[in-house]
């Protein structure tokens, strides 16, 4: 039995201008990946692809633990974009291979004259064929359950991105400003003080 979840997440995030605009720290999308989960979470696997491993999850009686091979990259006009490339269910062999995951998610900067916002949205669809003792669950339950699990998921995303993208964020700018700042008393003249 074939049977499709989906869920959305919005985000709309007040940012605390900083020395340095975020428009610069948001054109380094590893950043964005590592505010989404914690490092020992993540794999850079080169350019703009990273694995995310998530924590175990339980759907009805099966225990399945997801890896998602994830593009992050920044357009130039400064929105971010994320897209799953790949995915692998470990737990279930036979969902593993009769799973498909797409997840798809933007990240822009608003400015207005009275502040400045990070504006996004994360969509994620997963169909997937169940195993034969889950057929007789009725599809509302399965679907019910399903589409709250990945609710579930992305609130947990979006709550980490809101508290931790806004702290490496503060973090990034202030470290930012310190290195020019020291460039630039190293490349005083001598005697300018």
């Amino acid at each position: 039995m074939d049977i499709q979840f989906l869920a959305s997440q919005s985000v709309d995030i007040p940012v605390v201008d900083q020395p340095v605009p975020i428009q610069h720290y948001l054109r380094q999308p590893q950043r964005l990946i590592k505010a989404l989960a914690s490092s020992s979470q993540i794999e850079h696997l080169g350019n703009d692809l990273f694995r995310l491993k998530m924590r175990p999850l339980k759907f009805m009686l099966l225990s399945l633990q997801p890896t998602v091979d994830m593009k992050v990259w920044a357009e130039s006009d400064g929105v971010v974009r994320l897209q799953s490339v790949h995915c692998e269910i470990r737990g279930v062999e036979y969902i593993n291979q009769r799973l498909s995951l797409n997840l798809t998610g933007r990240l822009q900067v608003i400015n207005d004259q009275k502040e400045t916002r990070l504006k996004g949205k994360a969509d994620l669809e997963v169909l997937v064929e169940l195993p034969p003792p889950l057929w007789f669950t009725p599809k509302s339950i399965l679907e019910t359950t399903g589409n709250g699990l990945l609710k579930s998921v992305l609130l947990t995303i979006k709550q980490r991105l809101v508290y931790q993208l806004l702290s490496d964020y503060r973090t990034w700018a202030i470290a930012h400003l310190e290195d020019e700042i020291s460039d630039q008393v190293t490349t005083l003249p001598a005697g300018s003080f």
